[in-house]
């Protein structure tokens, strides 16, 4: 297929195919015409490279998914680097959820002051 097609079937642009490629995530064969050609497996590593973006990796974080699609891996993620990959980010999802709730509990007791200091004084206006 080329990439005008690869770009539908995958919901993403042929702009981006482009960068893929160029950034050596997305292989590019050419046809005899000079035209990018594609097929299926292509269309599950865009697939995946755009789930695991969305996840919040980033473009250089996917390059194991990939490599252990191309090595014939049912899944992306079972190889020894993506789960080293997937582990790491897993710490710092952990580490942000830790600062976003201590924030919103520093939020909390602001409200909860404010509140208190509030009922007892004439309103604002």
């Amino acid at each position: 297929m080329r990439i005008g097609e690869l770009a539908e079937r995958a919901g993403t642009s042929t702009r981006t195919l482009r960068y893929y490629e160029s950034q050596g995530i997305l292989p590019a064969r050419r046809a005899s015409n000079g035209y990018r050609d594609y097929d299926e497996d292509d269309l599950r590593l865009v697939r995946e490279i755009r789930s695991l973006l969305a996840m919040g990796l980033g473009l250089d974080e996917t390059r194991p998914f990939v490599d252990c699609l191309r090595a014939g891996h049912e899944s992306g993620a079972v190889c020894p680097d993506s789960i080293q990959v997937l582990r790491r980010k897993l710490v710092d999802l952990d580490r942000c959820i830790a600062a976003l709730t201590e924030v919103r509990e520093q939020v909390s007791e602001e409200l909860t002051t404010a509140l208190h200091h509030r009922a007892g004084h004439r309103p604002c206006h």
